[in-house]
């Protein structure tokens, strides 16, 4: 990405690569954090957003690697590079340590799928088993030579340290000696030139034989090497030169290995710090809630809720309460953006917002703004954005702004995205607004996307005036006029200097004279777009409150919806319960009448008969609740007439009235005759009345005139035929005023039988059917009762 150095500092990128390097665990994921850069592939930017994915994930899942303990090891290894070079044991100590890392990171992504490329990833590092296991053995915690290193080296050590303990017993024997006692300065064994010696007192310089290696700045203590401890002392350096060949044959020896895996040491390093770099990026994104905008190709920008998330740090600290979110918005209709506003707004902030999300983005790093962002991939960042404002500004300032906007007109093109703060100052004001306008123009022309803010009017005019071109205005109180830190699109903002000045404390005297200065046109004009703005930001607000009651009225009718599935789901439960309830009693009712029945047939006295029949009369007033009733579909007639047509509810039949009686009418049904009370009639409505012709008396619906039997046998009959011959035989029990009939089906494999009860249970005129009792036939026969149900 084209950005220059210059940009990115006007922009705080340096700041944001050290809030990410404070977010590493190594030193490799440290170095690559300050050195972070926009990447110039989208290949790679999209690689490096997807690997921030998976990163997040981890840390949410509580599954991210430990990488601490891995150093930085390029300068140790390409120091190794020359053949017969030494690599200090401290150095090899970090390259151990790295290795380590190395392992534990390649061991922890291996069961790992659910993040493919950090695994995959991992999955490169080399373990350099032969490597780690010989610096292991070779170089201690602290950074030293271990014995365990050679067995020349461990013997060696062996060696030194019986002979230094020998030289040390000898010379202490001396110091505690009755002979020399008094001749010492104090009883102490110490070193001087690298061999053991004991303070004597300088008066008795006769008294020892031996060497003076040194002597105390007084001149008052002589240290010196007795004669006895020189063979000692001798062996003893002989032995410290043969150590030190030992650990530099050593040192070579590793030092190679550290040559021959030189470039796997540095892909190890390259990995580590590419995961810690990624592992950072999401502990940073999560502490400023950050998310991966949608990369459109189209040039646009839609960055919803965007926050600058510079203006959520203190101390090192992110807290994302700090930033107000704003909406920035470049369709691809529009080729700049115009926002202005009263001073201290937040006008330069947008614009540093969009700056720098727009350097994130192509660094591999989440935004803080609204996951249903949207965001072009531009190729160049221009930017001139002053680090200062000032009352007045010189003509240099005015000149270096100048060399800026020359030097974006020799590079813009259709890939670039412009961002200009305080467009046309520096100069006076007409020149300015028209220099701008002209630079405006000449950028939407090489197709660049250009967001400046300005305080100017005319280039606010320009914006509302000019196709494709967008004012936008920082929103502010209305009662208080401060700054509220966002935009508001398609109107321009007001300058509101003289309302700064007055909450910034410039007394009123001033500020009065400055209005009679500044004109009422002027006046007037800062007035009506104070007023819009206030107006738009008050129909905003109405919007948002129509759109949580619409919330809420959907939310409730979802809850009406919710609530009424449960209320049927309820009756159907309850009415289940009920009907397993009335069947559990007509099951013990019949089981009632069965032992009736026995008892009677094994005893007939009267006495028992009575009981008999009371307690069949119990049985059917307890099935009496559960018998369906019979819906009438007309009114009981009050007067009748001779010759009217009437229904007999209980039938469903019509009748016609052949002669009133004092308790009810004799009616002609299909000819036959029959008494009726009028509660058990209905009346059409309008009333009807049978005709004169001859066979008038017949009803609507013939009866066959037939002999009225209680049984119909159907063993062997099609369920067809079988159900025509059942509705024949029903309707003529009916009108037979029978009130129980016998049906025999037979058993068989129970098709008849279910048809026969399936056909009962639609029937008006049957109140309630079952199987005959066990002596009677049981299931191969069905009891149906008839009467109203």
């Amino acid at each position: 990405m084209l950005c220059s150095k210059a940009a990115l500092e006007s922009l705080e990128y340096p700041r944001l690569r050290g809030l990410l390097a404070g977010q590493t665990q190594s030193e490799p994921g440290r170095l690559l954090a300050e050195n972070l850069a926009p990447l110039a592939e989208r290949k790679k930017i999209e690689t490096a957003l997807s690997e921030l994915d998976e990163a997040v994930r981890l840390l949410i899942d509580g599954q991210a690697p430990s990488l601490g303990g891995c150093f930085d090891i390029r300068q140790v290894v390409e120091q190794g590079q020359a053949e017969g070079s030494l690599i200090a044991a401290e150095e090899l100590l970090k390259i151990a340590q790295s290795l380590r890392v190395a392992e534990d990171c390649k061991r922890w992504a291996g069961p790992l799928e659910a993040q493919p490329l950090l695994s995959a990833l991992a999955s490169q590092l080399s373990s350099l088993s032969e490597l780690k296991r010989r610096l292991i053995d070779s170089i201690g915690p602290r950074g030293e030579l271990l014995d365990s290193a050679s067995f020349e080296l461990g013997d060696l050590r062996y060696r030194i340290r019986q002979t230094r303990n020998r030289v040390k017993q000898q010379l202490e024997q001396m110091l505690s000696s009755e002979q020399f006692g008094s001749c010492f300065q104090e009883k102490l064994v110490t070193v001087r030139n690298g061999r053991y010696v004991v303070p004597l007192k300088a008066d008795h310089r006769g008294q020892v034989k031996g060497f003076v290696q040194d002597e105390s700045s007084s001149g008052q203590t002589l240290y010196i090497e007795p004669t006895k401890v020189l063979e000692g002392n001798n062996s003893l350096q002989q032995l410290l030169r043969e150590e030190q060949r030992e650990i530099r044959k050593i040192l070579l020896q590793l030092a190679d290995l550290v040559r021959r895996d030189s470039s796997e040491l540095l892909n190890n390093q390259r990995i580590l710090g590419r995961l810690d770099l990624r592992l950072a990026a999401a502990r940073l994104s999560r502490q400023y809630q950050g998310h991966r905008p949608e990369l459109v190709k189209p040039v646009l920008v839609e960055l919803k809720e965007a926050r600058h998330p510079l203006l959520m740090e203190t101390d090192g600290r992110i807290d994302p309460a700090k930033a107000v979110p704003i909406d920035i918005l470049l369709p691809r209709d529009c080729s700049a953006l115009v926002v202005s506003g009263p001073n201290t707004g937040g006008k330069s902030v947008a614009l540093k917002t969009l700056g720098l999300q727009l350097l994130m983005v192509r660094s591999g790093l989440h935004v803080p703004c609204h996951p249903d962002s949207k965001l072009h991939l531009f190729e160049q960042l221009h930017v001139d954005i002053g680090d200062e404002q000032s009352i007045s500004e010189s003509l240099s300032t005015f000149s270096g702004h100048l060399m800026r906007i020359k030097s974006i007109l020799e590079q813009a093109d259709g890939e670039t995205l412009v961002l200009l703060d305080e467009a046309g100052t520096g100069t006076d004001p007409a020149e300015g607004a028209a220099l701008a306008q002209s630079v405006l123009d000449q950028l939407r022309i090489q197709g660049a996307k250009t967001m400046l803010t300005t305080h100017l009017g005319q280039l606010k005019h320009f914006a509302h005036a000019q196709p494709g071109i967008e004012n936008a205005a920082v929103e502010f109180d209305p009662q208080t006029l401060a700054p509220k830190y966002r935009l508001t699109y398609g109107i321009p903002g007001a300058s509101s200097a003289m309302a700064t000045a007055r909450r910034l404390g410039l007394p009123n005297v001033v500020l009065e004279r400055a209005k009679n200065y500044l004109g009422e046109g002027e006046n007037d004009s800062t007035a009506l777009l104070a007023q819009l703005n206030m107006q738009k930001q008050e129909l905003e607000k109405e919007l948002v409150l129509a759109k949580q009651a619409r919330s809420l009225a959907q939310g409730a009718q979802q809850l009406r919806k919710q609530q009424l599935q449960e209320l049927k789901s309820k009756k159907k439960e309850i009415l289940a319960r009920a009907t397993k309830q009335a069947d559990e009693l007509i099951a013990t009712t019949e089981s009632r009448l069965k032992k009736l029945r026995k008892r009677q047939q094994a005893d007939g006295s009267p006495k028992q008969a009575v009981a008999d029949k009371e307690a069949l009369n119990a049985a059917r007033e307890e099935l009496k609740p559960f018998k369906p009733k019979r819906k009438r579909q007309g009114a009981a007639p009050e007067q009748l007439a001779v010759g009217e047509l009437v229904r007999i509810a209980l039938l469903g039949v019509e009748a016609k009235v052949e002669r009133l009686l004092s308790d009810g009418v004799e009616l002609n049904v299909g000819g036959k005759r029959m008494r009726q009370p009028l509660s058990a009639l209905e009346q059409f409505s309008p009333r009807r009345f049978a005709s004169d012709k001859k066979g008038g008396g017949q009803v609507t619906r013939k009866v066959a005139e037939r002999q009225t039997s209680t049984q119909l046998k159907l063993i062997g009959q099609r369920v067809d035929a079988a159900l025509v011959e059942l509705e024949r035989f029903i309707d003529d029990a009916l009108l037979g005023n029978l009130q129980q009939v016998e049906i025999i089906h037979g058993a068989g494999e129970g098709i008849l039988r279910r048809a026969v009860r399936e056909f009962l249970a639609k029937q008006r005129g049957v109140s309630a059917f079952y199987a005959a009792p066990a002596e009677q036939g049981g299931d191969n026969i069905t009891i149906a009762e008839l009467g109203d149900r």
